[in-house]
């Protein structure tokens, strides 16, 4: 059955093809609809969602963002709407509506007469005498604009300002070099009378502000110092972990704006940007528009060769594989694919390529690919990046070895009772191994023991440890060392019965040195049932 699509333009109603999404990018229906049309130097990139229509030229997350900015721009202009897309859009439009009195600031000495000329006339102008004005007055639109700011405490007519400056900026880019120019002929700072802002307590006045300071950032020809830069990152990070944030969606677009650049994505990674964002999408719920563009973030990070290759610490792809086995939006799905795709393609290393293939392994991701694929999806996009993740996964486990699988369901954090665990061959050759890489596998799976909840995440920890001790000579020294013993001692009071079994057979492998003896009781004593495992008592 062919999907229909409904599009309301008003005041306050989204655009967009999902009826309960928000408007992040135009897609080819609704250029059709509207009959915009795309330029002809637009090419269709394999490594870009669907839902992102058009790159230019080379694959890259920069073109991508500027293009959906562009098309969306050319749509809104065409309807002639003020349209709504988040919060701060659709308040931005009430505070259009109530124009402020500059009469009563200059009676009160509150602006100079020469602001006031300007400012009551630029507000009254239309698009095309603004920027007409603009055309002959810039230094004077900078330098009222920022005394406004600077000078101007009631948070109403604060908030008025900031939303004409940001229209100004999205009306032309290139308006941002105003600011610039400015600041450079008054020797001071362009982000100083914005940051500033940052600081208020009307949540508006901070993400309207926080809004322009991105588009001055990615927008100007030479970008933001490193000083500015970390500070407004930071910023940026922080607002995605605010309690109660009704903004968040605007902090993780303006996110999405900066990670278009290069140098801003080594510093966004510098002040552990990834890891909070990791930390969102896994944490509490969050709306498949923030999972999108959040994701989208990462997809960003993903072209730089070097910060693919750091990702390996913040545990990304378990956090998105959780997220696709439960995507319903295609959009979301497309954007995790494309980022699992750079994840394997981008890396120089082919050590951690193969163990970024091995983590998505481990984590189900193609099993999710097989339901994918029986979904027949008509972009060409998705199906290519179906199919090639589908080829290097399927090439992945071919080569794996014992080891290898164990080393990966280790790392990834999801122990579950896979048959190397059960296996006596793979303990006798593979227990010294443990040792390697200062006995990284021994510290997760302490680590494991001493964060996890999950009964059968501590069960298989435990059955672990124990079966090291056993098969290793100095395994008992090396586990008490790293402070495995106490903590496997204290889920013998566990309230799971498979949690209190396994530790207690692991300590027993802790204390006892007749292993010969200890394997004909543990025979005896395990159930047949399932080995390893004991009922719970109904």
């Amino acid at each position: 059955m062919k999907k229909t699509y409904t599009y309301v333009v008003n005041d306050k109603s989204p655009v967009s093809e999902d009826p309960d999404g928000e408007l992040d990018t135009v897609s080819e229906l609704t250029l059709k609809k509207y009959k915009v049309h795309r330029p002809k130097n637009y090419v269709r990139s394999n490594s870009v969602p669907a839902n992102i229509e058009y790159a230019v030229e080379h694959r890259d997350a920069s073109t991508v963002l500027q293009t959906e900015n562009e098309m969306t721009q050319q749509f809104l202009e065409i309807k002639g709407a003020q349209v709504a897309t988040s919060l701060l859009q659709q308040r931005a439009n009430d505070v259009r509506a109530n124009r402020v009195n500059w009469q009563s600031y200059l009676q009160g000495q509150m602006i100079s007469q020469e602001d006031f000329n300007f400012i009551s006339r630029f507000d009254a102008a239309t698009s095309d005498q603004r920027a007409a004005i603009l055309q002959q007055h810039s230094n004077q639109f900078a330098k009222t604009f920022i005394n406004l700011m600077n000078h101007i405490a009631k948070d109403q007519t604060l908030q008025y300002i900031l939303t004409m400056l940001d229209d100004v900026l999205q009306e032309d880019k290139s308006r941002v070099e105003i600011f610039k120019d400015y600041a450079r002929r008054s020797k001071e700072s362009v982000w100083t009378p914005f940051i500033h802002l940052l600081n208020r307590n009307d949540r508006f006045i901070v993400n309207q502000t926080s809004r322009i300071i991105a588009k001055i950032a990615c927008w100007s020809k030479d970008g933001m110092g490193l000083d500015d830069l970390r500070f407004y990152l930071d910023f940026l990070k922080n607002q995605l972990t605010l309690h109660g944030n009704e903004y968040i969606q605007t902090a993780a677009r303006c996110l999405q704006m900066m990670l278009r650049i290069d140098r801003y994505r080594q510093v966004f990674m510098d002040v552990e940007g990834v890891a909070t964002i990791v930390m969102v999408l896994s944490g509490s719920k969050v709306g498949f528009q923030i999972q999108y563009q959040l994701i989208f973030c990462l997809w960003c990070l993903t072209f730089n060769p070097y910060l693919a290759e750091r990702m390996s610490k913040d545990k990304i792809i378990p956090a998105l594989a959780d997220i696709l086995s439960d995507a319903v939006k295609e959009k979301v799905s497309r954007i995790i694919l494309a980022t699992f795709r750079n994840l394997l393609e981008k890396p120089e290393e082919k050590e951690l390529v193969q163990e970024y293939a091995l983590s998505m392994v481990q984590c189900k991701v193609l099993k999710q690919l097989e339901l994918l694929e029986a979904r027949k999806f008509d972009d060409p996009d998705i199906v290519d990046d179906l199919e090639f993740l589908t080829e290097k996964l399927q090439s992945s486990v071919q080569d794996l070895s014992s080891f290898d699988e164990y080393s990966s369901e280790v790392r990834s954090g999801r122990l579950e009772w896979s048959p190397v665990h059960k296996s006596e061959r793979f303990w006798r050759e593979n227990a010294i191994r443990l040792n390697e890489n200062n006995y990284s596998l021994l510290k997760i799976l302490v680590r494991l023991l001493e964060g996890s909840k999950d009964p059968l995440i501590l069960s298989v920890a435990a059955h672990d440890l124990g079966e090291y001790v056993r098969h290793y000579p100095r395994g008992k020294v090396v586990i008490e060392q790293l402070g495995g013993k106490q903590l496997v001692m204290q889920y013998l009071s566990h309230e799971d019965p498979n949690v209190r079994f396994e530790a207690l057979i692991a300590v027993q492998k802790l204390m006892v040195h007749n292993w010969e003896y200890l394997g004909r009781q543990l025979q005896s004593d395990t159930p047949s049932d399932t080995p390893g495992m004991v009922q719970a008592k109904a």
